[in-house]
């Protein structure tokens, strides 16, 4: 990403080396996680198979996430007009959220490259990073849009239950393995804890964690099911390990302080941006197959 010639160089850090296991942390951990999960999981459970009507609220849900995405990104990336960047950024995602919500998808679709647009124009109005504003946009919005879309889907709710349990056992698998067998470093210049034990300890839990939801909700078969748990599990590692480049272009060691434990909502959430994207070209593929 280039940056406005006015923009001061972006900070760089030093990687410390792979730390041994930090048991402490990892119970501030759990504990946060399992918040988290808890209240994700009500919401698909009560406004998904329960009250579709009421998916509004979820929908909000998702609306006030964006807004704090939009906040770390601008906290992290453009520090000098942070206020103003969240502000555009903000805007946009929910825009763009709404628009998928009444279903103006090609609508919404350009309502992101609108923002993008607007966002560069307005933050580099000030001298800042105008490029890496607009990539909040480019980063943030496109997962909010294909998240209400694949509510919003016939069996929707499955979907989004199968999304989360396999992004969730991808990650705990992978930091547990990964942490238990140690071994070869996956990427060490930008995330030097994690390991190739960890990656395929993901991978695995990933796709159990997928053919698990499917059996048990969906009308999809277990083959399929652990397909989509291997796609979503990738995108989860490719997620994360991006974020990780992401902060090592900014100089910082978490996107926020949010949640503890795990940093900012960002920290939490890279894998699943990601894997969402995974799981809409599923669905897409599987809609299709069913059409034929």
């Amino acid at each position: 990403m280039a940056r406005s010639p006015a923009s001061p160089p972006p900070k760089t850090i030093s990687l410390r080396p792979a730390r041994g296991f930090d048991w402490t942390n990892f119970a501030v951990r759990a504990v946060s996680g399992a918040v988290l999960a808890s209240g994700a999981l009500s919401a698909v459970w009560v406004f998904g198979f329960h009250a579709p009507m009421w998916r509004a609220p979820f929908l909000v849900l998702i609306a006030v996430g964006g807004v704090l995405l939009s906040f770390e990104w601008a906290a992290m990336a453009t520090p000098a007009a942070s206020v103003r960047a969240a502000i555009v950024t903000s805007l946009a995602v929910v825009t763009v959220i709404f628009l998928a919500f009444i279903g103006r998808y090609l609508e919404a679709w350009l309502a992101i490259a609108l923002g993008a647009a607007l966002t560069a124009l307005i933050v580099g109005a000030v001298g800042s990073r105008a490029i890496d504003a607009a990539y909040g946009v480019l980063y943030i919005a496109p997962a909010c849009l294909v998240f209400v879309w694949l509510i919003e889907t016939p069996q929707g709710p499955g979907w989004t239950l199968m999304l989360f349990a396999t992004t969730w056992s991808a990650d705990i698998g992978a930091f547990m393995v990964g942490n238990l067998l140690k071994g070869p470093k996956l990427w060490p210049r930008f995330s030097p804890n994690k390991t190739w034990a960890g990656f395929i300890g993901g991978l695995i839990a990933a796709v159990a964690a997928s053919v698990a939801v499917a059996a048990t909700f969906m009308r999809l078969s277990l083959a399929g099911a652990g397909l989509i748990g291997l796609a979503g599990g990738l995108g989860t590692m490719a997620g994360d390990l991006w974020e990780s480049m992401l902060k090592r272009r900014f100089g910082v060691k978490d996107s926020g302080d949010l949640i503890p434990g795990h940093g900012g909502l960002l920290d939490r959430v890279d894998g699943l941006m990601f894997a969402v994207m995974m799981f809409a070209i599923a669905r897409l593929w599987v809609e299709y197959r069913w059409a034929h």
